[in-house]
C-alpha cells in the first residue's frame, strides 16, 4: 500500500496522471468462506482490479460483488475488458487501424473487445 500510494503522489506531484497508466490486478481472488486452516484458498470467480491515471475517468468503483462476495453481482468485468481499456489508452485507435503493419492479434482485440464500461 505504500509503495502504490507512494507512486501516485509521485505522479500527481509530477502532473503526469494522465500520461500514466497504472493497472494492478491479480490472478484470482481469495474463496468468500474461510477454511479449516483459518485462511482462504484461491477463487478464480471473483480478482482484484484498480486502474490509475492513464486519462480515466476517475474516482468511481465499477463493478459488484454478490452478497456472498463469491460471484459477480454485476456485469463482470472481463480480461477482454481490462486489454481493450489498456489498448485504449496507450494508442489513438482510429490511426491505429489503419497502419499496414499492426499485428493481427491486436487489430482483432481493436475491433471486437470493449474497454471497461465507464473509464474511457
Amino acid at each position: 500500500d505504500k509503495g502504490v500510494s507512494a507512486f501516485i503522489e509521485d505522479v500527481e506531484s509530477r502532473g503526469l496522471g494522465d500520461q500514466i497508466l497504472l493497472v494492478i490486478t491479480g490472478e484470482f481472488g481469495r474463496t468468500p468462506r474461510i477454511n479449516k486452516n483459518g485462511g482462504r484458498d484461491h477463487w478464480a470467480g471473483l480478482a482484484p482490479l484498480m486502474l490509475y491515471g492513464g486519462g480515466l475517468n476517475r474516482g468511481q468503483v465499477i463493478g459488484q460483488s454478490a452478497r456472498d462476495v463469491g460471484t459477480p453481482a454485476t456485469e463482470p468485468i472481463t480480461i477482454k475488458h481490462l486489454v481493450a481499456t489498456i489498448l485504449h489508452t496507450l494508442f489513438d485507435v482510429g490511426q491505429l487501424r489503419v497502419q499496414a503493419s499492426i499485428p493481427r492479434d491486436l487489430e482483432r482485440a481493436l475491433a471486437a473487445w470493449e474497454p471497461t464500461p465507464g473509464l474511457l
